[in-house]
């Protein structure tokens, strides 16, 4: 597959990142999103910017694949009914967002009708990851897989893709993942909340370094930490507001219907709904991860 092209709707954080990665592997991109700005700034890395949904679909020669890269919900929702009667059975549609697996099972069924193929991806490791090596899991037909298995493989970190099986396995698969990552970062979060309350005046960065080396915690999560700290050794220059984007409740959700307990991923989402009206020191550290990884907007003091 090597030198095909490849649509992509979206060009934010994550699909702007993503279109570069898919052009270092020798893809030729075509990107649409509904800022100008922003397809003016792929045409100047070299990416073949669009004006119109229906440009994109013009400029794709063959089975066309074309990667979502778009808020869940609605907006996905609209891109496929807009795309949906322009292609051909057979061309591919990609869902790379956070869409609820449900969601996806959905537009499976309604594109299955109409001969276009669907995929479910989720995609995790953070802007730098769309960038330089992404973590993928992929819901798909085994022949479609098959199909897109050469860049699945070009654009995610070594040994970082998988498919998951079915349709909707893949957002399905991602979204207990984000469950994880709730806990993870609220443990993170809350044990920085006990060295600030403690009686030893400490240097956090420097224990987030540490912990960072050869320590039973150590992983990208502290790297970050300590990442964070760096700039601002106390984060006073932000609040202890954490928003949730959907995938933690998503999980919770799902354990409450498999009668599964999930205390740890439950409490981590009561807490961000919490942050929402207090500020705590944990808080911050959560919000200032979200940021280091994703982008995601931090609210300052």
């Amino acid at each position: 597959m090597a030198g095909i092209q490849v649509g992509l709707v979206g060009l934010g954080k994550m699909g702007f990142n993503l279109a570069l990665n898919m052009q270092e592997h020798g893809y030729q991109v075509v990107a649409y999103n509904r800022s100008p700005e922003a397809v003016d700034k792929a045409n100047q890395q070299g990416i073949i910017g669009v004006a119109s949904l229906e440009e994109l679909v013009s400029r794709l020669d063959g089975r066309r694949v074309i990667w979502l890269m778009v808020p869940a919900g609605k907006p996905v929702d609209d891109v496929i009914a807009q795309l949906a009667v322009m292609l051909q059975p057979h061309d591919i549609i990609i869902d790379g967002g956070n869409s609820n697996y449900k969601d996806t099972l959905n537009r499976y069924a309604h594109l299955k009708q109409q001969g276009i193929d669907f995929v479910d991806v989720g995609t995790s490791g953070g802007i730098s990851g769309a960038r330089y090596g992404a973590c993928t899991m992929v819901g798909a037909e085994a022949e479609v897989f098959q199909v897109l298995e050469p860049l699945f493989q070009a654009i995610s970190v070594k040994n970082g893709y998988v498919h998951t099986g079915a349709n909707g396995s893949g957002h399905y698969v991602k979204m207990v993942h984000n469950g994880i990552e709730y806990g993870m970062m609220q443990a993170i979060g809350e044990g920085f909340e006990i060295l600030q309350a403690g009686r030893f005046d400490l240097d956090y960065r420097q224990v987030a370094g540490v912990w960072s080396h050869g320590s039973v915690i150590r992983g990208w999560l502290m790297e970050l930490t300590e990442k964070a700290l760096s700039r601002d050794p106390e984060l006073e220059q932000i609040k202890g507001v954490v928003h949730a984007s959907g995938e933690g409740l998503w999980t919770v959700q799902e354990a409450l219907d498999l009668s599964v307990a999930v205390p740890v991923i439950a409490e981590s989402l009561f807490t961000r709904y919490r942050s929402q009206q207090t500020d705590t020191f944990s808080g911050k550290v959560v919000a200032a991860l979200r940021n280091e990884f994703g982008g995601h907007a931090v609210e300052k003091q």
